[in-house]
């Protein structure tokens, strides 16, 4: 079994050095290969991802979904291990996918906490020890066999948000998802920008709107209205689809 992680980036200059670093310093044998994918990063994202020692990528496509499938079309590993570039896995992560696949889960994803004082946070952590569909974002990140991922044709581009509950939940009708018990460290800064009940009321409003129905386009649209990203200029002029980073 090797591992390749995957990393979706855009303007992530100030996080991922830290994360590849991390990611080599605590890896085993078994780890294939670093990719970092990117969306057209108008900073140094490439630049710093290339000197710490991480196979570079740009993505035809911007948006998460394209860019993790695109990164998983050129890696060589058995199993693919997808991490946000705000994210900080355990130590153990090599171990634990390994661990999960010798029991026989195809995929699975860790619990959250925060890198956040506020004792709120703590709430939507808490919650994300259980295996709900309301804990299956690409924050807590995602292993899966890659034989088992091209089976199930990747993520679905069009969902420019919700594209990893959206991937769990097909996968969930043949296979069986590991909730391991540890816990990865998830930025705050969503919650910085805006407030703790601000993000979780629009969380609740997309998922909800999700699990309804609606299209990608309606969802992406609806969380824009209610979260505050700012952006480049550049990144505002864009007609291109944008990911909720």
């Amino acid at each position: 079994m090797k591992v390749s992680v995957i990393i979706p980036t855009f303007n992530e200059e100030n996080n991922i050095a830290k994360l590849i670093h991390f990611l080599f310093l605590h890896a085993t044998d078994k780890l294939e290969e670093i990719i970092v994918c990117d969306g057209n990063s108008k900073d140094a994202t490439l630049i710093k991802a290339q000197k710490a020692g991480a196979s570079t990528f740009l993505s035809p496509r911007r948006g998460r979904a394209s860019q993790m499938n695109y990164a998983a079309s050129q890696a060589n590993g058995d199993v693919l291990y997808f991490v946000h570039a705000d994210t900080i896995p355990p130590s153990t992560y090599i171990k634990d996918i390994q661990k999960g696949l010798a029991e026989g889960f195809l995929l699975g994803g860790y619990r959250s906490k925060f890198q956040s004082r506020n004792p709120l946070l703590k709430i939507n952590a808490y919650f994300t020890r259980f295996d709900s569909a309301a804990s299956h974002g690409g924050d807590q990140t995602l292993y899966i066999y890659k034989d088992f991922f091209d089976a199930l044709g990747g993520y679905r581009e069009d969902y420019v948000i919700m594209e990893d509950f959206e991937l769990i939940k097909r996968a969930r009708k043949t296979a069986v998802f590991k909730k391991m018990r540890k816990s990865v460290q998830i930025s705050a800064r969503k919650y910085s920008n805006n407030s703790y009940l601000r993000v979780n009321f629009a969380n609740l409003i997309v998922f909800n709107m999700y699990r309804l129905g609606f299209s990608p386009a309606v969802l992406q649209n609806t969380y824009h209205k209610l979260i505050k990203h700012p952006k480049p200029k550049i990144e505002q002029e864009s007609s291109s689809p944008l990911q909720a980073y």
